[in-house]
């Protein structure tokens, strides 16, 4: 679950637990794609669609309320049955139609018009209304819901007549505002809560017919009229939380797609016939500082500690290569990745002659996912021999970490956690307000909102989104430098997400698929993906 609170204009949810969650392809016969481009599938001859689409997620479901969903299992399940007025495409997080058809027309500076796609209807045959958007939109910015702080911008959606919305933004053509609207997944008016955590409804190419607490299986939906039909009889997605058992299920074409394969893995599968995608996500494996207390609140000594950690052997032991060390707050194949003023290279004499202020004992925290574990660990040893301290080293689930951080006791001095917003869209803002909006992050667990640095990064974030072109990406060039320099919550490194596909050659069962490419975030991306029996 995300550790976060609902907060004010500028607010954007702080992520914790289920960001922690959401994160977790060299191909068989070609090249991998580490770079975050989309590998071609579909090399198998045979029939086309007809049978079962089989995935093995590496989480497992809780809630798949639309609005207020936040398990990576039933986001990626979702993404097949739900619809945006825009739909995001988690390759490269480009933005096109989905239940609207074009782009915002603006009628003024603070109002622009949709217009729904005609026939568009839900899987119960029942016709999609402008009432239908306008209470999706209300729900998801209700009190308490989990997106509330992505549409801060918007203000309103109502019906204009029976084909067109009406959007109120209170920042002037408003430049993200088709990939906010892509967040809002629209559903009926008359699906209660409790149904729509359940077994939700919605107008994408599948719909479902079974869930349970380790499986979900879906059907085509017989009244979709987009652009992306399911072509397979069914899909199953099944929860294999056991690293190994997915592993072994995928091998044995029991799974015709595999997220999360473990790196230690990838070899093996391959070498069953598997194309496994590498593709360079945000996902963060970031390092925050009490900055309450001496000497984090000196950006010296925490410049000091990021010198001071051997980044690359983190990625080489812990990762297995699978991670990059960051230039920026954004990962370079992002495109508004700018090289940040501020680089972190291992250097223990620039760590040392930054560093005298750090002495005695450290309170060393980390969430417990393995790599995250092993990083701390030689965190730990790499803070040991640069500064000759003590560091004591934490590692506990991530309700219980934040629970002793959200504390305030001043108990903690610096935390190694996993973080990835990216898995609910990936535009530069909603990213960078994730941890560094006037939320939970800034104001009690890293506390950095009454500096003068934040005023001046958050008075830059909101300049951006009233800026487009050069003079947005000038507003974020200077975000990035700020969070570089200061440092106070900043990757340590950005993972590379692996998933496996039988999509060059044929599974043991005799089935492929084609179209597959991996995302790099968690999930999966099923749009014209179909089966090949050969």
């Amino acid at each position: 679950m995300l550790e976060n609170t609902n907060l004010s204009r500028r607010t954007f949810l702080g992520a914790s637990g289920a960001a922690a969650a959401m994160l977790g392809l060299a191909a068989c016969g070609g090249g991998s794609s580490a770079d975050g481009g989309a590998a071609e599938g579909g090399s198998v001859e045979g029939t086309v669609g007809g049978g079962t689409l089989t995935v093995g997620s590496a989480y497992g479901p809780s809630s798949f309320d639309p609005q207020n969903c936040s398990s990576a299992f039933c986001l990626s399940a979702n993404m097949n049955v739900m619809e945006g007025l825009y739909d995001i495409d988690f390759h490269d997080y480009s933005v096109s139609d989905g239940l609207c058809v074009g782009d915002p027309v603006w009628v003024d500076d603070n109002t622009c018009e949709i217009t729904l796609r005609e026939g568009a209807t839900f899987s119960t045959g029942d016709p999609v209304t402008p009432e239908d958007v306008v209470h999706s939109f209300e729900r998801a910015k209700a009190d308490g819901m989990m997106y509330v702080s992505f549409l801060t911008m918007i203000d309103s959606i109502e019906k204009k007549d029976d084909t067109t919305l009406t959007v109120k933004v209170n920042i002037p053509q408003f430049s993200l505002i088709k990939e906010r609207l892509g967040i809002i997944k629209v559903t009926p008016a008359s699906l209660s809560d409790d149904d729509a955590a359940a077994q939700p409804i919605g107008t994408g190419p599948w719909m479902y017919t079974e869930v349970s607490d380790t499986y979900v299986v879906l059907e085509p939906n017989p009244n979709y009229n987009g652009a992306h039909p399911a072509q397979d009889a069914q899909l199953r997605i099944d929860s294999m939380t056991d690293a190994t058992a997915r592993v072994t299920a995928q091998q044995e074409g029991t799974t015709l797609i595999s997220e999360s394969v473990p790196p230690e893995s990838i070899d093996q599968i391959t070498a069953a016939g598997c194309r496994v995608d590498q593709v360079q996500g945000f996902g963060t494996r970031f390092i925050m500082f009490n900055v309450k207390k001496a000497p984090w609140d000196n950006k010296d000594a925490r410049q000091a500690v990021m010198y001071a950690l051997n980044t690359d052997q983190m990625i080489t032991n812990a990762f297995s290569g699978l991670a990059a060390k960051p230039k920026c707050y954004l990962p370079e194949n992002f495109a508004n990745f700018h090289e940040a003023s501020t680089i972190y290279d291992y250097d223990v004499e620039k760590a040392k002659s930054l560093g005298s202020a750090i002495t005695g004992k450290i309170e060393l925290r980390t969430t417990d996912n393995a790599q995250v574990v092993a990083m701390g660990t030689q965190a730990q040893q790499d803070l040991q021999d640069a500064f000759g301290v003590t560091v004591n080293l934490t590692s506990d689930q991530s309700p219980a970490t934040y629970a002793a951080i959200d504390q305030a006791d001043d108990s903690w001095d610096i935390l190694i956690a996993p973080g990835d917003p990216s898995c609910f869209g990936g535009d530069t803002d909603l990213l960078l307000n994730w941890w560094f909006g006037d939320n939970i992050w800034m104001q009690t667990r890293c506390a950095w909102n009454g500096s003068d640095e934040w005023k001046q990064l958050n008075g830059l974030m909101s300049e951006a989104l009233e800026k487009t072109g050069d003079e947005q990406q000038e507003c974020w060039n200077q975000v990035f430098d700020i969070l570089a320099e200061n440092v106070v919550l900043y990757p340590v490194l950005q993972v590379i997400t692996p998933t496996a596909s039988w999509s060059e050659t044929v599974s043991p069962a005799g089935t492929a698929v084609q179209n597959f490419s991996g995302i790099g975030t968690t999930g999966v991306a099923l749009a014209d993906v179909a089966t090949v029996t050969a």
